[in-house]
């Protein structure tokens, strides 16, 4: 078939080249300026929705090649579901509350006030609504980057109808979640020993110290000290002696000022040591360790766990000796049975400090010892920790006093030996700085009660990669501890709790809806940040003081807010519903299209969003939050470290969009086993995206090239092959088989999620295409006479092309609308 017409060229002359970059801009005009993504929305079905959940990102810096990759997965899954006939929605979202912005906004307020705005006091001196106002400025301030990034690399993406975490409608779905658990029991406030961080100043959840690479590998003092037995024991008649010793062993010496008790095992055999008037009690199994330091000492004799319990020592320090919890409980200083005490390290002997340590208190809760914690909320020593002997530790981080504190026992001849351990220990996941465990009274989420429930549910989950399901996240859950979820910081969602401020008159009010706030506080709140919400107070209705004849209630029990904000965590784990004002808004729609069909992040997600959706999904629907997820692994730099916008160890990704073309990243990065959970390190100068290009997506071009330009040549319009028939050419019946087969299987994979097989599929046909079907019939393009024979070679040539444009447009958008432009004789303006 031939077109004469006006003599004009049927497809692209293929000497032009293909500069993709440019190709790349010109397309996203093509897209912008004829509404593509709109229309693919508009243009289904109402009630043919696929679900997928765009996780909100901090919108305090820049994304990177891990986020791009995130991003590039988001739009695959969404554009192949949308070629299917689906209707999907893709909202972007903003993660703009939190620890993140609140350190960026601290550094910017000191630098540019030339003063220290850090910490508590800090901020509060300077007034929460300027700060929190300063946070709100700043938290968007990359909005424009992250737009022009993510449309840059190909993304179909709403920016217009963006969820942010900091709306009020947001934030009232996420305090109804709140006050649902309140009223299901699952909320609840103790005082426990939590990760704490004290350069934020704030307490951490569990799994906040799991995520990423929050162990980091640390050198410690591990001290060992003794600890003077009262004069009271039996063993100093028994045995003759003038001054009886336990040893114990720690490897946070700046805990010991605040020691209330030593723990031994019962089913421990331990040793008592004589040199001369003095012995030391020690793990039988552990003397060898400390022959050294006891070369001078013999064995006098050889005693059970049981034998210890109950007998009396002296403190090293007296700060706490004298506080009056203690002086009221029996079981200070005294030695007690735990089970957690072991003989694989230390001396067989542990010591209690139950302010500092999770075991710690609940073994002195169980003993009726108290809980205290002489340490502040910058993780320095407060007033009780006061100077005695040269020893001043008061007011100072705990960490510096390691050293003085080691030397005043030596001279107070407590100290055995001092060394050097090294150990993975948390750090704080925003500022690098190692984390303490602190006795902090926080507001916990009952998770322990459902965990179950948890593992059940996620069995409903199809899991990418598979060993995720009952691994990472199954083994998780299994283990999920309550869930810390207050903050004693400013820029977030309030815990909208209020109790009333004379234990007299007790009485606690949750609200879920803002509605419900207006009605009892008799106002019209807009913001539901911090100050604001806290300025709201009313009369206590329990206080049988009030009386509605009297103007005059100044004496009366009022309803204040407890100060705390949600852990930002909670925020993000309610997005499902939150980004849907649900349910304010959009009930009948969320209720139908819940749990949603997708989601993507990287795999330490198992510890954070996912987490906690599952967690919120469970407790408040006994659902899934998600059908199908991929957790794909960490991009590392070339040094095998994460890329971390903090650190800024990544290149700008715009210089590889600018020199090879968004198309190349994005198939280079899912065709890589990152995409099974597995960490690839990503070369800075872009060689194997280089290389992709070349093996990849040039071979589609080569295709292209050729059939364009003989095509001009022979003036022939190919036609597409709608309904096979039997060709007389092996290598037609052959390439026609096989381009079914291929697009069958990338059509497949994609259903399945598994874009490794797609790329590799697209390869394989790409290398039979160019260096078999094509190689063996060029004779049949060039000869001279337009034979049916010649016609078959330009349409399955041309079809071939066509379908697997098709097949792969999820993966290379780019690529293929600009194929199916130049084959279809359309211009991109």
């Amino acid at each position: 078939m031939t077109d004469n017409i006006n003599n004009r060229k049927l497809y692209p002359n293929p000497n032009q080249g293909h500069n993709l970059p440019n190709i790349e801009d010109n397309i996203l005009n093509f897209w912008n300026s004829n509404n593509i993504f709109e229309k693919t929305i508009s243009s289904k079905s109402n009630h043919n929705d696929f679900v997928f959940y765009d996780g909100p990102p901090f919108a305090n810096g820049l994304p990177h090649y891990g986020h791009l990759l995130t991003g590039f997965i988001k739009d695959i899954f969404a554009r192949y579901q949308t070629m299917k006939g689906k209707k999907v929605e893709r909202k972007f979202g903003w993660d703009t509350h939190g620890l993140p912005v609140e350190m960026e906004t601290e550094k910017e307020l000191s630098k540019n006030e030339n003063k220290n705005i850090s910490g508590q006091i800090a901020i509060q001196e300077y007034g929460i609504d300027k700060f929190n106002q300063a946070c709100q400025e700043s938290v968007m301030k990359y909005a424009n980057e992250w737009e022009y990034y993510v449309t840059r690399q190909g993304r179909f993406v709403d920016f217009k109808n963006s969820y942010k975490t900091m709306d009020i409608n947001y934030m009232e779905s996420v305090i109804w979640a709140f006050k649902e658990l309140y009223d299901k029991g699952l909320i609840y406030q103790d005082l426990r020993v939590v990760p704490y961080s004290w350069a934020c100043q704030t307490p951490l959840s569990n799994f906040e110290t799991r995520m990423d690479n929050s162990y980091r590998q640390k050198t410690s003092k591990a001290l060992t000290v003794k600890f003077k037995i009262d004069k009271s024991c039996n063993f100093y008649s028994e045995l003759n002696i003038a001054q009886l010793t336990i040893i114990a062993w720690t490897t946070t010496p700046w805990t010991l000022p605040s020691n209330l008790a030593l723990a031994i095992n019962k089913d421990i055999q331990y040793s008592i040591l004589k040199n001369d008037n003095d012995a030391i009690i020690i793990a039988k199994s552990l003397i060898e360790k400390y022959s050294n330091e006891l070369a001078n000492y013999q064995l006098v004799k050889d005693i059970n766990g049981t034998e210890l319990i109950g007998i009396k020592y002296q403190p090293l320090f007296p700060y706490l000796s004298q506080i009056k919890e203690v002086i009221n409980s029996n079981n200070c200083f005294r030695i007690c049975d735990a089970d957690f005490v072991t003989t694989d390290e230390g001396t067989g002997i542990v010591h209690i400090a139950p302010g500092f340590g999770e075991d710690d208190q609940i073994l002195a809760k169980s003993l009726k010892i108290p809980t205290i914690c002489p340490v502040d909320e910058g993780g320095k020593f407060g007033n009780e920790i006061y100077d005695i002997d040269n020893l001043s530790l008061k007011k100072r981080q705990v960490f510096e006093t390691n050293d003085d504190i080691i030397k005043y026992l030596k001279n107070n001849n407590c100290w055995i030996k001092t060394d050097q351990y090294i150990h993975n220990y948390p750090h704080c996941w925003r500022t690098d700085t190692p984390l303490i465990y602190k006795a902090v009274s926080s507001w916990y989420v009952k998770v322990s009660s459902f965990k179950d429930r948890m593992v059940e549910l996620n069995q409903q989950i199809n899991w990418i990669p598979n060993h995720i399901k009952d691994g990472q996240f199954g083994k998780w859950l299994e283990g999920a501890r309550d869930w810390s979820i207050s903050r004693n910081r400013f820029w977030g969602c309030p815990v909208p709790i209020w109790i009333s401020n004379d234990p007299l008159y007790q009485r606690i009010d949750v609200y879920g809806s803002i509605e419900q706030i207006n009605k009892d506080f008799n106002c019209n709140i807009n913001n539901l940040h911090r100050p604001y919400i806290d300025n709201l107070t009313r009369l206590n209705p329990n206080d049988p003081r009030i009386d509605p004849d009297h103007i005059d209630h100044k004496n009366c029990s009022k309803m204040i807010r407890v100060t705390d904000v949600l852990d930002c965590w909670f925020e993000s784990g309610s997005m499902p519903f939150a980004q849907k004002h649900y349910p304010f808004e959009n009930k009948e729609w969320f209720e139908n299209n819940f749990p949603a069909d997708f989601i993507t992040e990287y795999i330490a997600q198992t510890r954070g969003w996912f987490y906690t959706m599952i967690v919120l999904s469970t407790a408040l629907f006994d659902k899934i939050p998600f059908k199908n997820v991929i957790c794909h692994g960490t991009i590392l730099d070339e040094n095998a470290q994460k890329l971390s916008k903090r650190l800024k160890n990544y290149p700008d990704p715009i210089t590889i969009f600018s020199d090879i073309g968004s198309d190349a990243m994005r198939f280079y990065l899912v065709s890589q086993p990152v995409m099974k959970g597995q960490e690839l390190k990503f070369d800075s100068d872009g060689k194997n995206i280089k290389d992709t290009y070349r093996l990849s997506i040039k071979p589609l071009l080569n295709a292209y090239n050729f059939f364009c330009l003989y095509a001009n040549a022979d003036n022939i319009k190919a036609e597409l092959i709608t309904k096979y028939k039997d060709y007389d050419n092996n290598l037609d019946r052959y390439i026609l088989g096989k381009l079914k087969l291929s697009i069958s299987i990338i059509d497949q994979s994609l259903s399945n999620y598994d874009t490794i097989q797609a790329c590799n599929e697209f390869d394989n046909f790409f290398e039979i295409m160019n260096n078999w079907y094509i190689r063996r019939n060029r004779q049949r393009f060039w000869q001279k006479e337009i034979t049916s024979d010649k016609q078959d070679a330009y349409n399955i040539l041309y079809s071939c092309i066509i379908y697997m444009c098709q097949a792969i447009a999820p993966i290379l958008p780019y690529t293929t609308e600009y194929i199916w432009h130049g084959l279809n004789n359309i211009e991109l303006n």
